[in-house]
This record gives structure tokens, C-alpha cells and sequence, in this order.
């Protein structure tokens, strides 16, 4: 099978024409054609249908069209290695709620300024069903809460930031006893389906603190704001900023040894895209101590 006839057919499929591809790709329409039909015969299914001078997907080609784009990406970075080219392509990366808005914009910022070249493919989600996409292949690596299992082997990760539990308090609070507003106050559960929730729902159970629970849910600022609104008090982690703006609260760390939320990049070893990988990783590092020195 040619390559260069699957870079033609993803040209049809994203311009809806042959003629629109065939300018695209400086041939002519009739070149387009033949270049279709022989790869057609080679995956053994009509890929397009043609209705007139326009061009819609079949059932079969709809079926092989991310294929092919992962494919033709792959190969552009197998050229940029075997030539030692710049650093450059596209890095497909997830990212769980608190990292997509409080860490992530930090590090991109350092890549564009240092890497311009590369490009950035973010696909938002819960930890866990980051992690199986990490493992099975669809994205190079993410930024995730650290799983509460050992990785598999061919997957590797690096240590981000640590967010140590606090109660989140409104400012004119009754106490500032950690342990008494978590006895005494409605308390805003943080979500104990999430592995983060899970966290502070062990150290309510080691505490031997029985809350009064109003709500639950899996969204750090929405509790906050929450908290700011009188609604009660939280147990949390020390999420990244940004943060609502104007929220008059209380921060108060847990006064019982326990351990911290932890984000972590995790990586497949076998992508294709290590250096961007590894670029991203330095950034990431550069990032989270520039933070920390603002904090």
C-alpha cells in the first residue's frame, strides 16, 4: 500500500473533492482518481462514493479514516528521526480537570517559546480513562492524578506537584479547627468516585470524623465557590491556581500526617513521539518550579 495514496484519499475525505485535493496536492484530478481506485482495490472497499463533482465517505472509508491520518502522522515523525530533523510534529496529550486549567497553560506557554514547531493535540478527561488511553496508544501521555495501582511496564511517569490535604473554610467561620469544622459544618464531599475524592474520604475515616454531607461532587472550583457561598466547608486537595477570583475563605491544613495528591505526566515508552515526549517533560519540570517559587 502507498503512502503517498493515503495522504491522497485523507485530502479527499478533507476537502469533499477530488479537484480540491488534486490543487492541494499540486497532480491532477484524473491522478486523484486513479490514486483512489488503486487503494481501494488494495484495502479491498470502496472509500468514497461520487455524486457528481463531489465526493462523500463510505461506511468503510469513514472506518479507516483516523487510522490513516495516525498512520501518515507516524510516518512524518519516523522522517523527522531517521533525519535528525528539528524538533517538530504533533504531541496528542490528555489532561484531567485541575491539570487542564492549572498546570497545563504554564507549560505550554514554555513549549511554544522554546518549540514552535511542535503542535499540541489536548484531549480532556478523568485520570483513569487517560491512563488506559496512554496504555492502549491513542495519546503519548497525559497529565493525571498518580493512579493507586503500579504502572504497567510499558508505560513510565514523573512526579509533577504534590497537593497536601486542606478544609476549606468560609472566612468568618465559627472555628479554625480543621477537625471541629469537619464535625460540626455541612461538609461539600469531594466526589469519593474519583481517585482524588477518594483521598480525603480516607482521611475522614482515619480521623474518625463522621461529616454531615450536604453535597457531592467532582469539581474543585465549583466547591470552592460553594464554600465562599456559606454551603458548608471542604476537605480537599491544594489544587493549582488559577482559582475563582474574589473568594473570601479559609485554608487550613490537616493537622493529622497523611499523604498528599499527587500529579504526574505519564508517557508510553513505545510512542513514536519520545523526543516530543521528552520535550514536554523538561518544560513540565521548568513550569512547576516557577510555580512553586510563586506560591
Amino acid at each position: 500500500m502507498d503512502t503517498e495514496f493515503l495522504k491522497t484519499y485523507v485530502a479527499v475525505a478533507d476537502h469533499g473533492s477530488m479537484a480540491a485535493a488534486a490543487r492541494l496536492l499540486n497532480i491532477t484530478p484524473a491522478a486523484v482518481a486513479q490514486q483512489i481506485r488503486t487503494l481501494e482495490r488494495d484495502v479491498g472497499a470502496p472509500l468514497i462514493a461520487r455524486v457528481g463533482r463531489t465526493v462523500s465517505i463510505t461506511e468503510a472509508g469513514a472506518r479507516i479514516l483516523a487510522r490513516a491520518r495516525t498512520l501518515l502522522r507516524d510516518l512524518d515523525e519516523l522522517r523527522a528521526v531517521a533525519t535528525d530533523d528539528a524538533i517538530a510534529g504533533e504531541l496528542r496529550l490528555g489532561a484531567c480537570p485541575t491539570a487542564l486549567s492549572g498546570m497545563l497553560p504554564d507549560i505550554l506557554a514554555l513549549m511554544v517559546e522554546r518549540f514552535p514547531r511542535i503542535k499540541v493535540f489536548i484531549k480532556p478527561g478523568y485520570s483513569a480513562d487517560l491512563y488506559r488511553a496512554v496504555e492502549g496508544g491513542d495519546l503519548d501521555g497525559a497529565v493525571v492524578l498518580q493512579a493507586p495501582y503500579a504502572l504497567p511496564k510499558t508505560c513510565d511517569s514523573q512526579l509533577l506537584r504534590e497537593e497536601p490535604l486542606i478544609v476549606l473554610a468560609p472566612e468568618n467561620a465559627p472555628s479554625r479547627d480543621p477537625h471541629e469544622l469537619l464535625s460540626t459544618q455541612p461538609l461539600i464531599r469531594y466526589d469519593r468516585n474519583q481517585w482524588g475524592g477518594r483521598l480525603a474520604d480516607e482521611y475522614l475515616r482515619m480521623a474518625q470524623i463522621t461529616p454531615q454531607e450536604r453535597f457531592e461532587l467532582n469539581a474543585l472550583n465549583a466547591i470552592a465557590v460553594m464554600v465562599d457561598r456559606g454551603l458548608g466547608v471542604s476537605l480537599v486537595p491544594d489544587w493549582a491556581r488559577p482559582w475563582p477570583e474574589g473568594l473570601r475563605l479559609l485554608r487550613l491544613p490537616v493537622p493529622m500526617p497523611f499523604d498528599s495528591r499527587r500529579i504526574v505526566a505519564v508517557w508510553s515508552r513505545s510512542t513514536i513521539r519520545i523526543r516530543l515526549v521528552t520535550v514536554f517533560l523538561q518544560q513540565a519540570r521548568v513550569a512547576m518550579q516557577l510555580q512553586a517559587k510563586k506560591s
